[in-house]
C-alpha cells in the first residue's frame, strides 16, 4: 500500500514538472498592438515548452491584454489554465474569479507583507515560482523594469526564462 502511495507521489510530481507555468508583467500603459504578439508568444510556450499554467495580476492594461491572448488560447487549448494573481488575502478583499479565468491564487508567503508592498512582493513571488516571464517593459522609470531585473538574475541562474515582448519593437526605443 505504502509503495503505490510512494509510485503515485513520484508520478504526479514528473507531471506537474513537465507542466511548466508563465507568469506576466508589464505596464499599466499597453496597447492593442501587443495581442497579437502576445498571442503567437503563448502558442509558442503551449505547443513547443509545454506551459500549462498561466498566471495574470489584475492592475494594468498588460494584464488585461495578456489575459484576453490566453483565454483565446484556450479556446484552441483547453488544457490550459489562467489564474488570476491576487497581492491581497481573498478574506481580506474577496474577489469572484474574473469570467474566463479558471481561478484565483494568492501566492504563499504574502500574508506577512505590508498592505503598500503586496503587489510587489506578489510579483517577486511568482518570478520565483514559474519557470517563465512574460514581459512588456519599455522604460526604466516602473516596477516593471525592477523586476525585469529581479527576474534576469533568476534567468543568469537557470531558474527562469524570459520572454520581453518589448524587445526590437520600435515603439519601444
Amino acid at each position: 500500500m505504502g509503495l503505490k502511495r510512494v509510485h503515485l507521489r513520484y508520478f504526479t510530481d514528473m507531471v506537474m514538472d513537465m507542466m511548466k507555468s508563465c507568469f506576466f508583467i508589464g505596464h499599466r500603459e499597453a496597447d492593442e498592438w501587443l495581442f497579437p504578439r502576445l498571442e503567437q508568444t503563448i502558442d509558442q510556450l503551449i505547443e513547443e515548452e509545454n506551459v500549462r499554467y498561466f498566471y495574470v495580476g489584475g492592475y494594468g492594461g498588460f494584464d488585461r491584454i495578456a489575459a484576453a491572448a490566453v483565454k483565446k488560447a484556450k479556446q484552441r487549448h483547453p488544457d490550459v489554465t489562467l489564474m488570476r494573481v491576487l497581492p491581497y488575502h481573498p478574506a481580506e478583499r474577496p474577489v469572484d474569479t474574473p469570467f474566463g479565468y479558471d481561478g484565483t491564487y494568492y501566492p504563499e508567503g504574502l500574508e506577512k507583507t505590508p498592505r503598500p508592498y503586496a503587489i510587489v512582493k506578489a510579483n517577486q513571488l511568482m518570478v520565483d515560482s514559474c519557470d517563465w516571464m512574460v514581459c512588456y517593459v519599455r522604460h526604466g522609470a516602473s516596477n516593471s523594469k525592477k523586476l525585469l531585473e529581479y527576474a534576469q538574475r533568476r534567468e543568469k541562474k537557470g531558474f527562469l526564462q524570459i520572454t520581453n515582448i518589448c524587445e526590437g519593437e520600435e515603439i519601444c526605443k
